[in-house]
């Protein structure tokens, strides 16, 4: 982010654009919803120009802008299409210390004018630092769709009661007194009988809020998915926006995180392999205290929560608290890692079941039924399995599987650095040491990627054709 986006309190600040042609009209159509004091700053000034002059709206100066015109001014627009002109009036504005923005000249300016979605007192601004003036038009279109004009008087009223909610208290209580009236009651009260009709609907709520007894706190075990944020259910995503407290897992990506609300308590309980991480027993601890001082709480892991992720744990101790809570599924890593290399992970004639391992249980990897794991036809999605290769190869070796079944490793399934290795069982310990595979790391076992697994398919069936 190059551009640090502000909101700027212009009323009764000086605002000076030196242009009066379309371009100046352009950026003062904008200036004009301020309430700025606005001097511009041309001859042979545009009609539009005149008339605002002539309506009081701006204060028209038939010259060019001086160095003693600047005195006090917060916000100076270069708008003459001339880089000679425009860079003159840059250095008046920057001597007398105000901000600058020389109209399509990103490089030069100190700020930039976003597009902008009205519902006064709400306001959307939209930039894309100067890289993309289609796409922000395309998203303020939308956006303005998405916000009925009422918005503004819903707005407006509600802004005229915040000292009367202050009776309540600040957090969760306070948030849903409000939700319920910008997205419930007041429209519902505009509909039927305007303003005044929303301000005895707001006095009624504020009413029955005070009355309501504290709403108890609950845990929402959610599964993140396996970190790109496109994957995130709309459930996860809207539990993401309301939770007071976000507890996740080291795996979950920044990018998921930027879903929580910036007042929410952020915390990060890793349990990496082999490290430094939380004891079960801290993160139980830690949902049920949040729980417990009525917080709505998001227990946030990566993939789905319900596959190697200590979730009956987790419930048991809830249980044990008396906190209620639910479980919202994700995509896990499986699944994504298969999307990946563009594979099924069952397939009719190929293998109709689909084991689901994890290299590192309590005691390291868990017994399996290795010989019913050897067979020809045998696929397996295992987690946490990079430490384990070795081992892995071993014991399947040992029960007769061949040295040939395909492996693929994918390392950050989903995410913009994913990275898909090709092995064999017999390889892959060596593969990934070859790789240096850091990141989450998915084996698929008896899968390879679509175009070798169908090189190798074409070639048995070559093979088959000359014997």
């Amino acid at each position: 982010m190059k551009h640090f986006p502000i909101f700027v309190n212009l009323v009764g600040q000086r605002v000076l654009v030196a242009g009066v042609g379309e371009t100046a009209v352009a950026k003062l159509r904008l200036i004009l919803k301020t309430e700025a004091d606005v001097h511009v700053f041309g001859v042979e000034p545009n009609t539009a120009i005149l008339a605002w002059a002539d309506a009081g709206k701006i204060t028209l100066h038939e010259g060019e802008l001086r160095a003693e015109d600047a005195s006090g001014a917060r916000l100076v627009y270069a708008a003459q299409d001339d880089d000679v002109l425009d860079a003159r009036v840059a250095g008046i504005g920057r001597g007398a210390g105000a901000l600058v923005n020389i109209v399509d000249n990103l490089a030069d300016s100190m700020f930039i004018t976003p597009a902008i979605v009205d519902r006064d007192p709400v306001t959307v601004a939209i930039g894309t630092e100067g890289a993309a003036p289609v796409l922000a038009r395309h998203i303020k279109r939308q956006v303005e769709e998405a916000l009925p004009p009422s918005l503004g008087l819903l707005a407006r009223i509600g802004q005229s009661f915040r000292g009367a909610v202050e009776v309540l208290p600040m957090g969760r209580k306070r948030r849903e007194f409000w939700s319920k009236f910008y997205f419930e009651r007041g429209p519902l009260a505009r509909a039927a009988g305007g303003e005044a009709a929303v301000q005895a609907e707001l006095d009624a709520l504020l009413a029955q809020t005070v009355a309501a007894k504290r709403s108890a706190g609950r845990v929402d075990l959610v599964g993140a998915g396996p970190g790109d944020p496109e994957l995130l259910t709309l459930k996860a995503r809207k539990l993401m926006h309301g939770a007071d407290v976000v507890i996740h897992d080291q795996l979950v990506t920044g990018e998921i995180l930027e879903l929580a609300r910036r007042e929410a308590i952020v915390v990060e309980t890793g349990k990496r392999g082999f490290g430094q991480s939380w004891k079960q027993g801290d993160i139980n601890d830690l949902m049920v205290s949040h729980a417990a001082q009525g917080h709505h709480v998001v227990r946030l892991k990566s993939g789905d929560p319900a596959m190697f992720a200590r979730l009956d744990e987790e419930m048991d101790a809830l249980d044990s608290a008396g906190v209620d809570w639910a479980i919202v599924p994700g995509i896990t890593a499986a699944s994504a890692a298969a999307a990946g290399t563009r594979v099924s992970l069952t397939r009719r004639g190929r293998n109709s079941a689909l084991k689901f391992l994890t290299a590192h249980d309590v005691d390291g990897f868990a017994d399996q039924d290795w010989r019913d794991l050897a067979k020809p036809d045998a696929v397996a999605a295992i987690y946490m399995g990079k430490r384990a290769a070795t081992f892995l190869r071993g014991r399947l070796l040992m029960f007769g599987a061949s040295g040939d079944v395909p492996v693929t490793v994918v390392e950050n399934a989903s995410r913009a650095d994913q990275r898909i290795l090709q092995a064999t069982l017999m390889t892959l310990p060596e593969v990934l040491a070859a790789s240096d595979v850091t990141g989450p790391a998915v084996l698929l076992l008896g899968l390879a990627p679509r175009a070798a697994a169908q090189a190798a398919m074409d070639l048995k069936i070559d093979e088959m054709e000359q014997a």
